[in-house]
C-alpha cells in the first residue's frame, strides 16, 4: 500500500501569496486618499475664479432693485429665451437703453425723512433736493444739503457700467446679440464685463455715495 504525498505545502504557498497581494492594497490605500483629497480642495485659480464669480453677482447690490428686478423678469420674455429675430433684437437693445437710463437718473434722486416719519423721495438739484410728492418744506430738514454734486455724475456712470456688466453676464442677453460668437469675441465678453464690474466695485467702496434714492435701501440713520 503506497503512501500518496499531501498537498498542504501548496495550500501554505496560496495562503502567502494572498497575504502577499494583500499587503500592496492596504500599502495603497494611504495614498489613495491623499490623492483624493489633493483632488477635493480647489486650486488657487479656481478659487480665485470662483470669488470673481461671486463679486460680479454680487454689483447687482449697487443697482435699483426696481430695475434690476425689471430686468429680470422682461428680459426673458424681449429675448424668447435669447433667441431673438430681427423684430426683437432692436426691442432688446431699446430695453436695455431704458434700464440703463432707469440707473443714471435713480443715481441723482434721494431721500429724506420728515419730522412725523414719513420718507419722501426727490431729485437732486443745484439748489437742492426737490421732494416729488410733499406738498410743501414745512417739517423737512434743511434741503440744501442735499444739492448736486460732481460724485453724483460720477456715481450715475458707474451705476450704467455695472448695469452693463450684469446685463451682458445674461445668457438671454449674449443669446440675443451673440448667438454664435468668435473665439476672440467669446474672450472679450468672458473677460470685459467682470473687468468693469470688479473695477466698478473697487471705485464704489473707495468714494461710497450717500444718497439713499428710488430703489435703494434706506439707512437707519437717515434724516
Amino acid at each position: 500500500m503506497s503512501l500518496r504525498p499531501t498537498k498542504a505545502a501548496p495550500i501554505a504557498s496560496v495562503s502567502d501569496s494572498s497575504s502577499d497581494t494583500t499587503e500592496p492594497d492596504e500599502d495603497r490605500q494611504p495614498l489613495q486618499v491623499q490623492t483624493d483629497q489633493a483632488q477635493a480642495q480647489p486650486s488657487i485659480s479656481q478659487r480665485a475664479l470662483s470669488q470673481t464669480l461671486t463679486s460680479t453677482a454680487n454689483l447687482a447690490n449697487l443697482l435699483p432693485t426696481g430695475t434690476l428686478l425689471a430686468f429680470q423678469l422682461l428680459i426673458p420674455m424681449f429675448t424668447n429665451n435669447g433667441s431673438c429675430d430681427a423684430a426683437t433684437r432692436p426691442m432688446t437693445l431699446i430695453l436695455l437703453l431704458l434700464f440703463a437710463l432707469s440707473c443714471f437718473m435713480a443715481s441723482f434722486t434721494d431721500s429724506v425723512k420728515a419730522s412725523n416719519g414719513q420718507v419722501y423721495y426727490g431729485m437732486a438739484t443745484p439748489k437742492g433736493l426737490f421732494v416729488f410728492d410733499y406738498p410743501d418744506a414745512a417739517g423737512l430738514p434743511d434741503l440744501s444739503k442735499y444739492k448736486l454734486r460732481f460724485m453724483d455724475f460720477v456715481h450715475a456712470l458707474l451705476s450704467v457700467l455695472v448695469f452693463g456688466a450684469v446685463a451682458f453676464r445674461d445668457k438671454n442677453v449674449l443669446g440675443c446679440f451673440y448667438p454664435m460668437p468668435a473665439h476672440e469675441t467669446q474672450e472679450v465678453l468672458d473677460i470685459v464685463p467682470i473687468g468693469i464690474g470688479l473695477l466698478c466695485s473697487l471705485l464704489f467702496v473707495v468714494f461710497p455715495t450717500t444718497r439713499h434714492g428710488i430703489g435703494y435701501p434706506l439707512s437707519s440713520g437717515k434724516s
